[in-house]
């Protein structure tokens, strides 16, 4: 077996390797109660024992790499419309000036300490201040709702707290009430506003000094590998939140397993960093960033990454399908508002990508004609397509959900490399990677030391030191995902190829059952409907009916362009969403992606769901929980454009409806009113209510829209029998 050891001094020579204990409940160090113990599993020695196998830990990283790899701008952040860099040597005097006042304030090893802050220099700053003092870090997302981030912080029992921002702090005040174990709470950049009972980040780190950083090295040094090193609360989809526990080992196995392929240069590599680091994806990349010493530019909005991309020309970043679905769309939209020379020019471009696909993204020869027209695209269209991201990137990492093989390719043929990846919050998070050896459809290989294999029944099931120690104060749920023998239950559907490449299906719990007793799995129905410029999103329904349902959100702007080329003209999306020539556009996007159209009925609907997050897959897999556990398929206040389809790569005989909407409306309560239960969506669905309304809403009785698309179900099949 390959062991990669990047830190073979990160822990001190006076603490020998053969005395950590395996059984840690030895000493005061993991705040893990007996029963945990008794439930964790242990790992073959190969993989996970600290007694053959040191990562090193958070913080002896970061110290390595500062004193081997100093760099002046160690952290970039934007401010007053320029960047400013802070050097490696500030970096540490802020961690250590932080650290030392969480000491001071109590916080000992294994305490948790809470971080609520947007992606930000401090965010690293705190989350090395707390684990380089033997704390834990509990990370809540900068835009949590105030029912769970109350959630969190009472269920880890957080002591302390670090917020960033205003709009962060005045949340977390307004339920501080409800936090009985919440004893300090540290703000940063709240404004003049701030209660004189809470610490200002800035007079903390003010006077930090040489004596701060010896004594942050010694706190580190005594810091242990297995020690529990953060608790990161999974979305799920019903039910409260699960505590991820991942020590320090988890984290930095994954950095050094994954990262050192990476072989980044301090002197050149610039990193962005806008996925939100409340989630191990963005976390661990990022730690790959700082411990192989490469600049790290912290992006706040997701908003503001084009801007960033131009300004920083990053040469490494990772993002979810979700954020280049939405480049790809804004440059067909781009594309399709030419004229003339230009939109020829693009059209003709874009063709020729199509042809180069096998040639650029999996090595295939191609002909000297093809190759000669790729460089003349490449030097008038695709040059300024990488421009548009910075013209530098050659690692982007994509994960948290699947990339559509199209879009890919696409961004290969073009010289954007993407490389999938795949792995959860439980396994900190990677498991398998493409790079540096891509093939596009996959999700890579295995990292060094990481272990899958197939279940009989699909599921994907994986062991090495990355996998987490349970959750939190739930030995219930962590016995029903770790067996005895340290295999993990992903609840994801795949399979390995002959080469070893995994390929993710389907999640185990969103396989659609039909009411004749076929699966469906929808993702990949949902990802085939996705690659299409003119549609937002799709996800797809029907467990325990006769057909299935996909929920399908167009793209106003790319259909109303397109349809404009016929002189088609819209004077609103209410007339957009309402018009023959969208819903047949619909019709052959459907058809385009091998599914079948059958017959066609129309209602009058209103918008269902958002996608524009990152987090698009939890909100699906939420909607779908809702759908199969109430049996209601659709509120009728959100009844939208039907066809019935047929699924040619699966099975024939199970018919789709699909529904089209115009744009995200109000989901939640209709949601509600169709099934009585309020789904436990992200916050950001309340914030659609600031969008204006984009279709009209009338109302359908639900049993007769239910027997409209009956009927329509009823004549496929009549059409296909006959």
């Amino acid at each position: 077996m390959l062991t990669r050891n990047l830190q073979k001094n990160s822990i001190p020579r006076s603490i020998a390797t053969k005395d950590l204990p395996w059984n840690l409940m030895g000493g005061p160090l993991l705040p893990l109660p007996p029963i945990f113990v008794a439930l964790r599993p242990y790992n073959s020695m190969e993989y996970s024992d600290p007694q053959t196998m040191n990562y090193g830990t958070l913080p002896s990283r970061l110290l390595t790499v500062i004193d081997k790899l100093p760099n002046p701008r160690a952290q970039m952040v934007r401010r007053s419309g320029r960047w400013d860099p802070i050097s490696s040597q500030e970096f540490l005097r802020r961690v250590a000036g932080l650290s030392t006042a969480f000491v001071e304030l109590g916080v000992k090893p294994g305490d948790r300490v809470g971080l609520f802050s947007a992606n930000r220099p401090e965010w690293h700053t705190t989350d090395f201040a707390i684990t380089g003092a033997g704390g834990v870090t509990v990370p809540v997302y900068f835009q949590e709702s105030a029912d769970r981030m109350t959630y969190i912080l009472k269920h880890c029992g957080a002591k302390v707290v670090f917020v960033a921002g205003a709009p962060q702090l005045q949340k977390l005040l307004a339920v501080r009430g409800e936090l009985p174990e919440l004893e300090q709470i540290i703000v940063a950049d709240a404004g003049p506003d701030v209660p004189t009972d809470c610490l200002r980040y800035e007079t903390l780190i003010a006077g930090a000094s040489a004596a701060d950083v010896s004594s942050y090295r010694l706190r580190a040094s005594q810091v242990l590998t297995g020690q529990l090193a953060s608790l990161i609360y999974t979305s799920g989809t019903t039910g409260e939140p699960k505590g991820v526990m991942l020590t320090h080992s988890n984290f930095c196995s994954n950095v050094t397993d994954l990262g050192d392929d990476f072989r980044l240069d301090p002197k050149n590599d610039v990193a962005l960093s806008f996925l939100p680091l409340a989630h191990v994806y963005g976390r661990t990349l990022d730690y790959i960033y700082i411990f192989q010493g490469a600049a790290l530019a912290y992006v706040e909005s997701v908003d503001a990454v084009a801007q960033a991309l131009l300004e920083v020309r990053p040469t490494v970043t990772a993002a979810v399908p979700r954020f280049f679905e939405k480049i790809y769309a804004r440059l067909v939209e781009q594309g399709s508002r030419n004229t003339g020379i230009k939109r020829k020019l693009f059209d003709w471009a874009m063709k020729i990508a199509q042809q180069a696909i096998p040639w650029r993204a999996t090595g295939v020869p191609a002909s000297a004609v093809l190759k000669v027209q790729w460089k003349l695209a490449n030097a008038l269209v695709y040059k300024k397509i990488r421009l548009g991201t910075g013209g530098r990137l050659r690692i982007i990492s994509s994960g948290g959900a699947p990339l559509s093989k199209a879009l890919a390719e696409f961004f290969w043929t073009v010289g954007i490399p993407i490389y999938q990846g795949y792995g959860l919050t439980e396994t900190s998070p990677i498991v398998s990677s493409n790079y540096p050896h891509n093939r596009i459809g996959s999700s890579g290989k295995p990292i060094a030391n990481v272990q899958v294999r197939i279940a009989e029944d699909g599921e994907i099931l994986v062991k090495g030191p990355c996998v987490m120690q349970g959750y939190y104060k739930n030995p219930e749920a962590t016995a029903e995902v770790l067996s005895d023998d340290g295999w993990f239950r992903t609840g994801d559907i795949g399979y390995l190829d002959k080469d070893n490449y995994l390929y993710i299906t389907d999640r185990k719990k969103d396989l659609l059952k039909t009411a004749a007793g076929k699966f469906v799995a929808p993702q990949p129905i949902e990802n085939a409907l996705k690659t299409s410029p003119y549609i937002l999103n799709a996800m797809v329904v029907g467990d325990k009916r006769k057909f299935i349902v996909a929920l399908i959100v167009p793209n106003p702007v790319t259909v109303s362009a397109k349809l404009a080329e016929q002189g088609i003209k819209f004077a609103s999306n209410q007339e957009m969403a309402a018009h023959r020539a969208v819903h047949a556009l619909m019709a052959s996007l459907v058809q385009s992606r091998r599914f079948t159209l059958s017959a066609r009925a129309l209602s009058s609907l209103r918008a269902v769901f958002s996608a524009d997050r990152a987090d698009e897959d939890e909100t699906a897999a939420t909607i779908r929980t809702i759908l199969r556990e109430t049996g209601r398929l659709i509120d009728p206040h959100t009844a939208v454009g039907v066809a019935v389809a047929e699924k040619e790569t699966r099975d024939p005989s199970i018919p789709m409806v699909v529904l089209s909407t115009a744009h995200p409306a109000k989901f939640p309560d209709a949601v509600e009113a169709a099934t009585g239960v309020r789904p436990p969506l992200p916050e950001w669905l309340a914030n659609l209510d600031r969008r204006p309304e984009r279709v009209t809403t009338l109302p359908v009785d639900q049993m007769a829209v239910e027997r409209h698309i009956l009927s329509a179900s009823r004549a496929a099949h009549e059409g296909a029998a006959a």
